[in-house]
């Protein structure tokens, strides 16, 4: 059950609405529920509904002439409260319950308080109600609405779990703000794709992904085709800013002006300072993942799925410092959804949305330091869009497996604090990267399990007999299919043709981090082993010699120097075969 709170200064603007045909013809059936005194005029079942509307118009404006400049100026109060998707449907007398409980939880009219304001209940459609109050008590005082929103939330749960309807996620008021009515409807007017609220503060996110600087961050907002208006101080200094949709007015033909802080919570300039204090540092690299034959976009998003690994692991602590990182993951997030290829761009890009509720909670870090993960979405950002081939395509892959595990890092830091809406929200996420993943994977994984299958069969004995020894239980999919491991076969024969003990650097990988939360732990191991050996991320890119990073025995590096000499153990071509991806 979702209540919707709003506050307005025409009663009768509001009635005619309410009781109207809907700006989809959607109202049907319109009446009362409930009101005040159980003997408010209904405009719905009246032989005469303008006249009706009209006295119940004036009936619920009583005490605001009486108050007369006492009135706030937005005296109207109203709040539509939904059921769920799936929800049975409520009959009038549940709805007028409901209605009753809302107003007196919120204050509008407390329980045994005969000088409580006015109210109604009006239902069009089956699964809503809508409450309008006009905000002047009997005693012509204001009511005392502190947290009306929380309150009301609080109380929707409460009904929930009464009257066996859905359990939704209990919020904690960092949520962004959700687009009102108005801005949705008129999203579906102009043909926008979504209202200007969710598109500005997705532009200002990613604005902001990887600056250095409030230089930066305002030119990526001009960049990015948004008005800009900054407020300042006397002394000059920039107090806080405003953005607009080119074309978005209002009905004076004026821009329509959101301040950050309306976007998002975390969005206001002063907690973008904060952010930005934390200046992306310089990241150097090592030759063997530098190589010149790999793109830029290549070689950051390489380096920015080690810097997402460690992000995991600090989640996995269970610690409450780790609450920063879910700040620099959403910014890697909307980094890499600007610079997809066209291929993985829309899920890429629904998984940041998502995320974004999980990147704030009320749990602050006191060693604040996003500097790494900042410092992978700049370089994200500055190498520029990735293609969706090659070297650029599988590290892309590399990158979106070691996301999806990250986000559901995320899920479990949040479930253990309780905070329902964000773990959804970091779950949602999850499901957009596998998708993705899935989409980026198909080509290089294909063409892996096509070289493993070409491996001479006492080959691959070996490598089996390597994975079965720290992989003892056979690799089930989340699906139950058993997971083909010819990739992962293909990957540890490169990695030894490429000087590395296969079992060492196998071993490594495992102990990296858990593997619970994998849907397929042998793709995850083939991007975690060819990171940690170097290799390309894309099967078909040739090897440039041996580039060890573990250390070898005594007797892996005599093989190693004898099979150097010897036809490399993958057969060329081979890449150029298809076969089917499994499902990860």
């Amino acid at each position: 059950m979702v209540p919707d709170i709003g506050r307005g200064s025409r009663t009768h603007g509001l009635l005619v609405y309410l009781y109207g045909p809907g700006r989809r013809e959607e109202h049907t059936d319109a009446h009362l529920v409930g009101s005040w005194d159980g003997f408010a005029p209904d405009p719905g079942r009246d032989s005469d509904p303008p006249a009706a509307l009209a006295r119940l118009t004036a009936a619920l404006d009583l005490r605001v002439k009486q108050a007369g400049d006492r009135v706030p100026a937005k005296h109207v109060w109203h709040c539509s409260v939904r059921t769920a998707p799936g929800d049975r449907r409520l009959s009038d007398e549940e709805w007028s319950t409901v209605a009753q409980r809302i107003v007196r939880a919120t204050g509008i009219a407390p329980d045994g308080d005969p000088d409580g304001c006015r109210w109604i209940a009006v239902r069009h459609a089956e699964d809503h109600i809508h409450i309008v109050a006009t905000l002047v008590r009997g005693d012509l005082r204001n009511p005392r609405l502190n947290y009306d929103f929380n309150k009301a939330q609080a109380e929707c749960r409460r009904i929930e779990q009464e009257m066996g309807l859905r359990r939704l996620n209990a919020g904690d008021g960092t949520a962004a703000k959700n687009p009102t009515s108005a801005e949705k409807f008129k999203a579906e007017r102009t043909g926008r794709p979504a209202p200007s609220r969710e598109t500005l503060r997705e532009a200002v996110r990613q604005a902001l992904a990887g600056a250095d600087d409030e230089t930066e961050f305002f030119t990526r907002l001009h960049e990015a085709g948004l008005r800009v208006k900054v407020r300042h101080a006397p002394s000059g200094d920039a107090l806080g800013y405003n953005v607009a949709l080119p074309g978005d007015r209002n009905r004076h033909g004026e821009p329509i002006w959101y301040p950050g802080s309306k976007l998002a919570p975390d969005l206001s300039l002063p907690k973008i300072r904060l952010r930005l204090a934390d200046v992306p540092a310089e990241r150097t690299r090592s030759a063997a993942d530098s190589r010149p034959e790999w793109s830029p976009p290549a070689r950051e998003r390489r380096g920015a799925t080690g810097i997402a690994e460690r992000a995991a692991l600090l989640l996995d602590r269970d610690d409450d410092e780790a609450a920063v990182q879910l700040v620099g993951v959403g910014e890697l997030l909307d980094a890499v959804a600007q610079t997809s290829p066209a291929a993985t761009r829309a899920e890429v890009a629904a998984a940041a949305r998502a995320f974004e509720r999980a990147t704030r909670s009320h749990i602050r870090a006191e060693r604040a330091d996003t500097r790494a993960l900042r410092s992978a979405a700049r370089g994200v950002i500055r190498a520029g869009g990735a293609l969706g081939r090659g070297e650029d395509g599988g590290t892309t892959a590399m990158l979106l497996s070691t996301l999806v595990l990250v986000t559901l890092a995320a899920a479990r830091w949040h479930s253990a604090r309780g905070h329902a809406q964000q773990a959804h929200a970091a779950r949602q996420a999850a499901d957009h990267l596998r998708t993705a993943y899935r989409q980026a994977a198909s080509t290089p994984m294909r063409e892996l399990h096509d070289q493993g299958r070409a491996l001479p069969e006492a080959q691959r004995r070996r490598y089996k007999d390597t994975l079965d020894t720290h992989l003892p239980e056979p690799a089930v999919q989340a699906d139950g299919r058993p997971t083909r491991t010819d990739a992962l076969v293909a990957t540890l024969a490169q990695a030894e043709q490429a000087g590395h003990d296969p079992d060492a650097l196998l071993k490594q990988a495992i102990n990296m981090r858990e593997l619970d939360t994998a849907d397929n732990v042998p793709d995850v191991l083939v991007w975690r082993l060819r990171r940690l050996a170097h290799l390309p991320a894309h099967p078909d890119q040739a090897f440039q010699g041996p580039q060890a990073s573990t250390p070898l025995t005594k007797n892996s590096t005599t093989r190693t120097s004898e099979r150097r000499t010897t036809t490399p153990t993958v057969p060329p071509g081979v890449a150029d075969s298809r076969s089917k991806l499994p499902r990860r």
